[in-house]
């Protein structure tokens, strides 16, 4: 069995969800995954941001704008009339759904049943259109197998076990659409896997099923050694290992969701990033084979705060750095990065929901100073930190910049550096340039 994926943008028009119905209409046995059409979740958030502040009327208008984008694809979509008008009622319950909601009292719980209504719709409409097409399918919904614990993490006997029962439901059936993203939570209420959640959702599944192969379809052929947003001509890479494509996701690789990645990994399940553009192209496999030595791409992550905490006590003293650590524990905030000096420690963050907290908090060890506005740029490749000559070249590229951070020997396989935002662009390309 194999696991396809995909995304918002993958499935964002008629014409592409017709696409994507020709790539997954062969007789192999496969599950579907299929995320909100493109900018859909954002729209959600937005009614739901709305709902929070009391402003009704504008939450109705992004809803009807909502149900007007969704019937337009599918016009589109639909040929025969009888399935149009099918097409068009799912659509209006699901708007119907998401309106009654928005007359309740307001919680974080209503929040997400409204985010799960992207998935909901898109994968409606996908399903009926592949009955259009007579072709055999079956409409799995995630709610009733995908689940997270009380930490937020996936309950992976529970989905193991509920994916079973589903099967059993459908014996003889080769093809199974399912939402990415939504999930319930240990309490039976609607919730999700966070943002870019719908790679996360095709490798838990292809874990619980041990499929031969995860596909991720998107609109890129694969990974590219290079940020094409901001380097011009960079090239796909047609092979990485797990760790190599775990460092470049986590590092700002927007191609993969970085939780995607340590599934597949454990169960040595080969992942395969293609185009549905180009279906075609060989795209990116990454697999538990690394071939090739060197440096493989460039990522670069935006939105870094980094945090310097500065303290006479720290020399000598053990218990210093658990100290400060808890405090990014208590405020349930990741740090990317780790540099220690005798008298001082700085570490960034992405998320900055807490930074006020977490400094006042953090003062009563030493004095903290913050640099907003950064971004890390990931050197990865495969034992890169082990081979002579590569950070010489890294840095004689970055020699006109302004380094604040330098994370080298916590991987084998990246060399991380922190500069300035506003220096981003140009910093790429000069590794690029010489490498």
């Amino acid at each position: 069995m194999k696991i396809y994926k995909f995304g918002g943008t993958s499935i964002g028009s008629a014409n592409r969800m017709k696409d994507a119905a020709k790539l997954i209409t062969n007789t192999e046995r496969k599950i579907v995954v299929v995320s909100a059409i493109s900018g859909t979740t954002n729209t959600l958030l937005k009614i739901a941001e709305h709902l929070y502040s009391k402003k009704n009327y504008d939450a109705e208008l992004l809803i009807n704008e909502l149900e007007n984008k969704y019937r337009l694809i599918a016009d589109g979509l639909f040929d025969n009339s009888k399935f149009l008008c099918k097409g068009k009622e799912l659509i209006d319950l699901n708007i119907n759904n998401i309106k009654s909601l928005a007359q309740n009292a307001f919680t974080i719980h209503e929040e997400k049943a409204i985010l799960a209504h992207g998935e909901l719709i898109t994968t409606a409409l996908f399903q009926l259109y592949l009955q259009e097409q007579k072709v055999d399918s079956v409409l799995l919904p995630a709610l009733n197998f995908m689940r997270i614990d009380a930490n937020g993490e996936p309950d992976n006997y529970y989905i193991k076990e509920n994916l079973k029962r589903e099967f059993e439901k459908h014996p003889g059936k080769n093809l199974f659409i399912t939402q990415g993203y939504i999930c319930r939570n240990l309490y039976g209420k609607i919730d999700n896997l966070k943002r870019g959640g719908s790679d996360y959702t095709a490798s838990l599944i292809g874990t619980a099923v041990g499929a031969d192969e995860i596909q991720i379809w998107t609109d890129i052929n694969g990974f590219h050694n290079n940020d094409p947003r901001f380097v011009e001509n960079t090239k796909p890479i047609s092979k990485l290992s797990f760790d190599e494509a775990a460092e470049l996701a986590y590092f700002g690789a927007k191609i993969l969701h970085p939780l995607s990645i340590n599934p597949a990994k454990v169960s040595n399940i080969p992942v395969r990033l293609k185009n549905t553009i180009k279906p075609e192209n060989e795209g990116t496999l990454i697999s538990s084979i690394a071939e090739g030595k060197g440096i493989k791409a460039v990522a670069s992550k935006d939105g870094i705060t980094a945090l310097k905490i500065k303290s006479g006590r720290m020399l000598l003293a053990y218990g210093f750095l658990r100290k400060v650590f808890e405090v990014f524990e208590r405020y349930k905030t990741p740090i990317d990065m780790i540099t220690t000096s005798e008298v001082a420690v700085s570490v960034t963050i992405d998320d900055t929901t807490f930074l006020k907290e977490i400094s006042v908090d953090l003062a009563q060890y030493g004095v903290v100073e913050l640099n907003e506005n950064q971004s890390i740029i990931c050197i990865v490749g495969e034992n890169i930190i082990e081979q002579e000559g590569y950070i010489n070249k890294i840095f004689e590229a970055l020699k006109s910049f302004k380094i604040r951070m330098i994370s080298y020997g916590g991987s084998r396989h990246n060399i991380s550096v922190l500069v300035k935002a506003e220096d981003k662009k140009e910093a790429l390309n000069a590794i690029n340039e010489i490498l």
